[in-house]
């Protein structure tokens, strides 16, 4: 009887220590991103310039539908990005999710061209830590030329490491959830 017990107790014993949850923590997945929309406003009238990328059958389908703008020189632009799922419906807003865990993501706006740039963009927004999230910016448009705006959004940056609350995403690390390019001029 001893025997058969001192089975059973450790057969139990095996069954509960395997079956544990040894990752207790819940997954983040990625969400799907289809849809990216920059609406620039000018602070002081004015047009409402506003970027836009659609890919609705994902990486590989169909080319997206990106829309590009102009700016007016002399101007300061309030900058928000609106992120959608539009593959279900209704379509999900991924902004939201990215206001929820904003210490966990960061967008970057890098800048290419010839020098002198005729575009600036800081951040106007700031998670529960006090670092840039970039749902809001400030764009200033000084001077006449062309610009192209790569705008990318990490998923767990580093936002401690060097240069990264600046903007600078060469030390971010992280996984890059969406980049895209938008080609905006700048005119008198």
């Amino acid at each position: 009887m001893t025997s058969k017990f001192s089975f059973l107790l450790i057969a139990g014993l095996f069954v509960f220590f395997t079956s544990c949850d040894k990752n207790p923590d819940p997954v983040n997945e990625e969400e799907l991103i289809t849809t990216l929309v920059y609406t620039l406003t000018p602070r002081d009238g004015g047009d409402i310039v506003t970027l836009s990328f659609k890919d609705l059958d994902g990486d590989g389908g169909n080319a997206p539908m990106i829309t590009s703008g102009t700016l007016k020189s002399g101007k300061t632009y309030d900058g928000v990005l609106n992120l959608l799922n539009e593959s279900v419906t209704p379509a999900d807003i991924i902004t939201t999710e990215i206001q929820e865990e904003a210490e966990e993501h960061q967008f970057f706006y890098e800048v290419a061209t010839t020098l002198p740039s005729v575009l600036t963009i800081t951040y106007d927004d700031k998670d529960a830590n006090n670092n840039p999230i970039g749902l809001k910016t400030i764009v200033k448009a000084t001077g006449t030329g062309s610009e192209k705006v790569k705008i990318t959004l990490r998923h767990e940056p580093n936002k401690t490491a060097v240069g990264v609350a600046a903007g600078i995403i060469t030390n971010a690390g992280g996984e890059t959830d969406i980049e895209v390019s938008f080609d905006l001029s700048v005119t008198q």
